[in-house]
């Protein structure tokens, strides 16, 4: 199995032109997307972002729609698709927008998650047929995450920091005035709106279970969108889910190990991309084996002025 060392020497010593310096990155990490086709015969699209690294626009959101389109053209419907993801996640909304239209072109959608796909990435997965997942790879919890002005807070905090207000102040009245500072930083409707986020994302994630990997298990679909929703339970948003945890809720999930040549095909794309964005200014790629492309530049952040030219 090529390693990310390996890669990096195939990189200087084959790739690299000793005239220009420049580095085909495009060449070597296609070279490896259309070996990973060779041996599955199945369409691969990837979904890669460098959200591990120096970062940039790496979330899920609705422009990736016309990522997808450029990279499902030429694609036979028949064929099946492997998706692979690599993300920290993003809008939900967005995430669905992209599971419908990939859900529209093909009937037969396996995911494989190299290492992690997170958030709403993981509601990504989940509307699959089944997901192929390392010892290494992780799923995340799917518990929405608001933007307040003092950071990203989970809704299930938010509501139960109300409910403990709430409790508090029956019991004795004269705790009201302890809890006012930290009450005074919420707005209006932000009960509704976290009851409403957490809401969506269970209700998607029931809904793409029912309709592909648990067609025709209503139940299981149900209590597996609550586990992956329970914040109670996951502790941390970012926290992972391992495959084995995901089976016991009937998520169906193949081990990448148990495939030697998928496993090597798999993990070899994966280190092409990482080295992609290591020496590239490139935050996100959407691509397929046939070449297509659609990527986003990292934007790089104007140096800061001062007056007299510091």
């Amino acid at each position: 199995m090529p390693t990310w060392g390996d890669l990096l020497t195939e990189l200087n010593q084959q790739w690299s032109d000793p005239n220009t310096g420049l580095i085909d990155l495009d060449g070597m990490r296609r070279k490896y997307l259309v070996q990973l086709h060779a041996l599955t015969k199945r369409n691969v699209v990837t979904y890669y972002t460098d959200w591990m690294g120096a970062g940039g626009d790496v979330s899920i959101s609705l422009p990736d729609i016309h990522g997808l389109m450029e990279v499902f053209k030429d694609l036979g419907e028949d064929g099946g698709l492997d998706l692979l993801i690599h993300s920290p996640g993003g809008d939900p909304t967005a995430a669905d927008s992209l599971v419908q239209y990939m859900r529209a072109k093909f009937k037969d959608v396996r995911v494989i998650v190299p290492v992690a796909a997170m958030s709403a990435a993981t509601m990504w997965a989940l509307a699959g047929d089944r997901i192929v997942m390392g010892k290494q790879s992780q799923l995340g919890p799917i518990d929405p995450q608001l933007q307040m002005s003092f950071g990203m807070i989970p809704t299930g905090a938010i509501t139960r920091t109300f409910e403990r207000a709430q409790r508090e102040c029956a019991e004795d009245a004269t705790r009201l005035s302890g809890w006012v500072p930290t009450l005074q930083q919420y707005f209006p409707g932000l009960l509704e709106i976290c009851d409403d986020s957490t809401k969506l994302a269970r209700t998607l994630v029931e809904r793409y279970l029912q309709d592909h990997m648990l067609n025709g298990n209503p139940d299981a679909a149900r209590t597996a969108a609550e586990f992956f929703a329970n914040d109670q339970i996951h502790i941390a948003h970012g926290r992972g889910i391992h495959r084995d945890q995901a089976r016991l809720h009937d998520i169906v999930i193949d081990d990448l190990e148990a495939d030697d040549q998928l496993q090597d095909a798999v993990l070899s794309v994966h280190h092409a991309y990482m080295h992609t964005f290591t020496m590239s200014g490139v935050a996100k790629i959407i691509e397929n084996h046939l070449g297509r492309a659609w990527m986003k530049q990292r934007v790089q952040q104007p140096a800061p002025v001062f007056p007299g030219g510091f």
